[in-house]
């Protein structure tokens, strides 16, 4: 079962990122809420595929990606970006994110990512 960390700063958003993940046998090992909180949680719990929201307060997404990535280069990160956000995207896999997903969540594009992210 791979294990998910999933960072936004809307709650809405991560429960209903937590709900398509669960749904479909994955578990969410942890919850942040900003960069900061993303990068002590990763160390700490080293989850196989972290979801990170490019707009959070605090430490935005892409900063975190790239401190994350320092940290471990192998590191599965998957973008969440609301529309409008290409610059940002682009910078985030230029920096070694693995996908980007975009809000409002489409439950099979979701699930298609994180198939290829774990290699399934």
């Amino acid at each position: 079962m791979a294990n998910i960390l999933i960072v936004d700063d809307s709650r809405t958003s991560r429960k209903i990122l937590r709900n398509i993940l669960e749904e479909n046998g994955m578990n969410i090992v942890g919850e942040a809420v900003n960069g900061v909180e993303a990068i002590s949680q990763y160390e700490a719990l080293k989850p196989d595929v972290v979801t990170l929201d490019i707009t959070m307060p605090v430490m935005d997404g892409v900063a975190a990606l790239k401190e994350i990535m320092k940290m471990d280069p192998k590191a599965k990160v998957i973008m969440v970006t609301a529309a409008g956000q290409k610059g940002n995207v682009v910078e985030a896999l230029k920096l070694g994110a693995f996908e980007f997903v975009t809000k409002p969540y489409e439950e099979d594009v979701i699930l298609d990512v994180f198939k290829k992210a774990l290699g399934a």
